[in-house]
């Protein structure tokens, strides 16, 4: 491996690509990363480490000045798109790369197909992902292809789709399909060590691989496997002959946030075996491929003292690939209710922090206490902490800390985030943020829930009403116990 090669990657900006990005860093690669808008990007942790050039590569123009000067590239573009012509509009971007890639004579050229026999007939977007393999390997630069199915990892589409049935429906009517068809997912780790141990190889130049986990299975047992990874009681499935995957994919677009133009395609593609056949060139990998349950394991929200395991969590706290990234869509990441509020007072952020950091013990839960002690009463009768732990100092926290029935995950100067240790269906922070303005300072409050299952989902909306009017009474007197203090 060169380190000093420039690495183009398109598709910087999806699951894979945005992944990739900085293992490719890591390795010694200088990157170059195209996109239609270089806004896009702007919110990467790497933003500062790579060139960015923006490009539609429907222009041929476009594709040279993203490619002059690249030693290889990464081709991970793909429409998902339910629209008529994008098998289309694929073929006229391949073309354009592959007449391009031979111009600036590129060393390889690297692209991430889908897994599926060659003569597919049922998935269009299957047929088109194979349709790009042939126009890319038809030019004069080696082309390497890798052709995976199912990828599992926060943040994937089509392991968001899966999270979301198996996180919202107990009982589910399905598709025959579901209980029928066989797929070879495999992590989203394991794809991006496959993608990096081809790149610069000559003797994967002009080959075919086929890539997946260790188990073939249906899509019935990806959802047995992620209920009892998840701690879900195992879902009762029904499947019948009549749901076509137009009237899945409406289906799927109910009880999920994808998108239904992305639930289509997913559906579309699933709809078809994909198995790794294993008469093709094989990759070795360098260590043993993730097993799904571990996979899944990964990718699936945990709660960490010092993580909210959420797109909305620093993004410093996730390293592994599985793990979501700030920058993932708003569909991904598991469902997490949010209840934000805002107040602007005259004090500093100091005398305010100063008050928050006093939470909890003697000094009480600044609205409500009565209510506070019937919950700590309550969870000890289900066998929780209660609320008689108290607090180890009345004024100065660590991570760590309890304070009543909650413990202390994050405090900084500005900040505090507290992680509920109460019987919930779900995962409960409590967390103040307080910044600085020319007048004094605001200080903002998150109560965020992420539920397991039917059952927590329930539990937020059922007790919303008393916790609105509990959160707003709880920043109000905040605010006014810290003036009455300073």
């Amino acid at each position: 491996m060169e380190g000093s090669e420039l690495i183009t990657v398109t598709g910087s900006t999806g699951y894979v690509g945005g992944r990739l990005v900085p293992e490719l860093l890591q390795n010694g690669y200088r990157v170059r990363c195209v996109t239609r808008s270089a806004k896009s990007l702007q919110d990467r942790d790497w933003t500062d480490q790579v060139e960015i050039v923006e490009a539609n590569l429907e222009e041929k123009n476009e594709v040279l000045a993203a490619l002059k000067g690249s030693d290889r590239a990464l081709y991970l573009v793909h429409s998902m798109s339910a629209t008529r012509n994008f098998a289309e509009a694929e073929q006229k971007i391949a073309k354009n790369f592959v007449e391009v890639s031979d111009e600036v004579g590129l060393k390889q050229l690297v692209y991430l197909g889908g897994l599926g026999p060659d003569d597919v007939e049922k998935s269009a977007h299957l047929q088109s992902r194979q349709a790009v393999g042939r126009i890319l390997a038809s030019g004069s630069t080696p082309v390497t292809e890798l052709r995976a199915a199912v990828i599992i990892g926060s943040g994937s589409a089509s392991f968001e789709m899966l999270r979301s049935l198996v996180e919202v429906l107990p009982f589910m009517v399905v598709p025959k399909w579901v209980t029928r068809t066989k797929c070879q997912p495999i992590s989203i780790g394991n794809v991006l060590e496959n993608l990096l141990s081809v790149l610069g190889r000559e003797e994967a130049f002009n080959k075919v691989f086929e890539i997946g986990g260790p188990e073939v299975v249906t899509y019935r047992e990806m959802m047995d496997t992620y209920a009892e990874v998840a701690g879900l009681k195992r879902r009762l499935i029904l499947p019948v002959p009549v749901l076509t995957p137009r009237l899945s994919s409406h289906w799927v677009n109910l009880v999920s946030p994808l998108p239904f133009t992305l639930a289509r395609a997913l559906i579309d593609s699933l709809t078809t075996d994909v198995v790794v056949q294993g008469n093709g060139d094989e990759i070795t990998p360098e260590r043993t491929p993730e097993k799904l349950e571990d996979a899944i394991g990964k990718a699936v929200t945990r709660v960490q003292e010092m993580e909210i395991p959420t797109r909305w969590a620093d993004a410093s706290n996730f390293k592994d690939p599985a793990r979501p990234e700030p920058s993932d869509p708003e569909w991904a990441g598991g469902r997490v209710l949010v209840d934000r509020r805002s107040l602007r007072t005259d004090l500093s952020a100091n005398s305010v922090m100063r008050t928050i950091k006093s939470v909890g013990g003697d000094t009480g839960w600044f609205a409500f206490d009565w209510l506070w002690a019937i919950r700590g009463f309550v969870d000890e009768l289900l066998g929780g902490v209660g609320v008689r732990r108290g607090r180890r100092h009345p004024i100065d926290l660590r991570v760590g800390d309890t304070v009543d029935f909650f413990k202390v995950t994050l405090v900084t100067p500005r900040r505090l985030r507290l992680l509920a240790e109460m019987k919930v269906p779900g995962h409960a922070w409590l967390e103040w943020n307080v910044s600085e303005t020319e007048a004094g300072s605001v200080v903002e409050q998150q109560a965020l829930f992420v539920p397991k299952g039917v059952i927590g989902r329930a539990y937020w909306y059922f007790l919303l009403p008393a916790h609105i009017l509990i959160w707003r009474r709880m920043l109000q007197n905040l605010v006014k116990l810290a003036e009455r203090q300073e």
